[in-house]
């Protein structure tokens, strides 16, 4: 006999990340549980525990979900021709940089990285989500240094000191400390920027 009771459909992938990504930022991955989280799609704990296993998986897969929605803009941002490579630089930035206190986005990086320490596939999973940011910025310093619109000097070297500096005026943006503005950051960003990757005087 044919099971009388109506399935619900699955909810869509991104749905799911989407409600994730807001729940976790508004009450950290400690007070999220998978039967609220469930609720709030209409589906089953045992059901989001199916597909991810833990909260650790729900939250790396969450967060290289909502990475995933900015690639195609940091794409656009840096095969734009038409703009100088500094420009483009200063662009991707602004996709790097949160867009103040409490941005969902590196709400997830900042819980990735509290609970990285304990587990392998964090870890992993945060290497592997940060490498198109890392790639993308050494072509791009590839590309200003062969027109010599950068100074010489190792490209990868300079893509990891200025994403940790990026990293550096992120987080405190990202918790709301007093004095952390976007308009800041964005400005000691390109300062330091413009020291990194000054091409040497004519």
């Amino acid at each position: 006999m044919a099971d009388p009771r109506p399935r619900r459909p699955a909810r869509p992938r991104e749905e799911v990340f989407a409600t994730a990504r807001a729940a976790i930022a508004e009450h950290g991955l400690a007070g999220l549980t998978m039967a609220s989280l469930g609720r709030q799609l209409q589906m089953s704990a045992g059901h989001l525990l199916y597909y991810f296993g833990s909260k650790d998986q729900l939250l790396l897969e969450t967060l290289r979900w909502s990475e995933e929605q900015l690639g195609a803009r940091r794409h656009d941002v840096l095969t734009d021709t038409t703009r100088d490579t500094w420009e483009r630089l200063a662009g991707y930035a602004g996709l790097y940089l949160p867009e103040g206190p409490g941005d969902p986005r590196w709400i997830l990086w900042v819980e990735v990285w509290g609970r990285s320490p304990a587990s392998e596939e964090l870890r992993q999973g945060q290497l592997e989500i940060e490498a198109p940011w890392q790639a993308d910025l050494v072509a791009l310093i590839e590309e200003g240094t062969a027109a010599g619109r950068f100074g010489p000097g190792d490209a990868a070297e300079r893509a990891s000191q200025i994403r940790a500096l990026l990293d550096g005026l992120a987080v405190p943006l990202a918790l709301g400390l007093t004095g952390a503005r976007r308009t800041r950051a964005l400005h000691l960003a390109r300062s330091a920027c413009g020291t990194l990757l000054a091409a040497a005087p004519a």
